[in-house]
């Protein structure tokens, strides 16, 4: 693994030293450190990336909105985003 310091450790180790090192944060587990190192395999960092979260849309208004579009087709989206 990608270890703390200068060499690779286990993620055993890297627990051990970050609660030596820095006693008077939080301290991490194995677990944590398994998501860090997970994370940063598979993107190359460890920056936090914004979710993309989607609008939940109730089956009332889909029904409006298609209502909405068969009555006048070239409303806009944002118009229609307004309304509903």
């Amino acid at each position: 693994m990608i270890g703390y310091g200068d060499r690779a450790r286990t993620q055993c180790e890297v627990v051990r030293l970050f609660r030596e090192t820095h006693p008077d944060l939080p301290p991490l587990n194995q677990g944590t450190i398994s998501e860090i190192e997970a994370q940063y395999r598979e993107m190359g960092h460890l920056r936090k990336v914004p979710s993309k979260r989607q609008a939940v849309v109730d089956d009332d208004t889909k029904l409006n909105l298609l209502l909405a579009l068969e009555e006048n087709p070239i409303t806009s989206v944002r118009q229609l985003a307004r309304e509903y």
